[in-house]
């Protein structure tokens, strides 16, 4: 394949497409933050209320009244369960693009975020779609991602939890091989189903949808001892009624401590002996599940026998990715694109 020197013309995108939201930033300055969900109307009349047929993003959701709804990701990488998923991935990274480029854009080339571990296969059919939207693009782990945008190449631990996968890699000066990076599928969409669960076990006259879920646990989400007893108005029996969830959002949000926990511990060996106290202290939370309330501490616990460590919280956790995928297609010469992840276009 032969691949050509950037214009200055060149539009460049960092791209994290994710499982809940997709994240896009462009060196015009653009950005945009969108829901990975596409909206088709169920029949004329959705057709004639939209004035179109189809919507993507939050205006979706709002409208899933008369939607179906297709959410193109699962588990962080694209659904292969027929041509509809497949549009409709195209159409969000369609969208995406046309939200932070101008009409009149050149060419363009982008960096796509995946989950560590996502398939040769599926990487080749995020490829294929980009292909066709792009004139170059790569896709690249996640972690990754972030890992170059903070310029934290070596001795650093990147744990990236978002809704379809945790991802948790090891910086050790190279880009991470397989046994450096693990993909864990209990995430925050994982916490939802089992918040969803646990509330309805709890409260059976409570009308609760993974969406309410949700919001509770992003408003409110904690592992360990809580600040304050959590209570939410829930609907029940067609009236807002005030219920105490805080047992139900502990035991959600703490299911996926076990998995992090056991694969940080088994990251920390990958280092050289004489590297593991360094990379302790460079210990990145990443994605919007590193927000949750005491996660920080109960890694601090768990790790305390290991020396002294410490943890951070990235600033910008909706873009932090985005914003990596975007300083390395800028910095990174094309020709070398290949030697960091899977290529497509010239």
């Amino acid at each position: 394949m032969s691949i050509v020197k950037h214009s200055d013309k060149t539009l460049f995108l960092g791209i994290d497409l994710g499982t809940s939201q997709t994240a896009i930033m462009a060196n015009n300055g653009n950005k945009e933050l969108i829901r990975s969900v596409v909206g088709y109307p169920k029949d004329i009349i959705g057709v004639r209320l939209l004035n179109d047929t189809k919507v993507v993003g939050d205006e979706a959701v709002e409208k899933r009244s008369y939607m179906n709804l297709h959410y193109p990701l699962e588990d962080g990488v694209l659904k292969e369960s027929g041509e509809r998923d497949t549009q409709a991935a195209k159409e969000l990274l369609e969208y995406a693009i046309s939200r932070v480029a101008p009409g009149d854009r050149g060419r363009v080339c982008g960096i796509i975020g995946v989950p560590a571990r996502a398939s040769v296969t599926n990487k080749s059919q995020l490829l294929k779609i980009a292909d066709e939207l792009m004139d170059l693009s790569m896709v690249v782990s996640e972690p990754f991602m972030v890992a170059y945008g903070l310029n934290c190449l070596t001795n650093t631990i990147i744990i990236d939890i978002g809704a379809g996968t945790i991802d948790i890699c090891a910086m050790k000066g190279t880009v991470p091989a397989p046994d450096d990076q693990v993909t864990l599928l209990k995430a925050g969409n994982h916490i939802d189903d089992i918040l969803t669960s646990a509330i309805a076990e709890s409260y059976p006259e409570v009308q609760i949808t993974p969406l309410v879920a949700k919001k509770i646990k992003e408003q409110y989400g904690f592992v360990g001892k809580p600040a304050a007893d959590v209570v939410v108005n829930l609907r029940s029996g067609g009236r807002p009624k005030a219920f105490d969830v805080t047992e139900e959002l502990r035991f959600a949000c703490e299911t996926i401590l076990p998995d992090i926990l056991e694969n940080v511990e088994q990251l920390i060996t990958v280092f050289d002996p004489e590297d593991q106290e360094d990379a302790l202290q460079h210990i990145i939370l990443a994605g919007g599940g590193g927000q949750i309330v005491g996660l920080r501490q109960a890694l601090l616990d768990f790790l305390q026998d290991h020396g002294d460590v410490n943890i951070i919280r990235v600033e910008d956790p909706d873009y932090a990715g985005a914003a990596g995928a975007l300083k390395l297609a800028t910095e990174l010469p094309p020709d070398y694109w290949t030697q960091v992840g899977d290529v497509i276009g010239s």
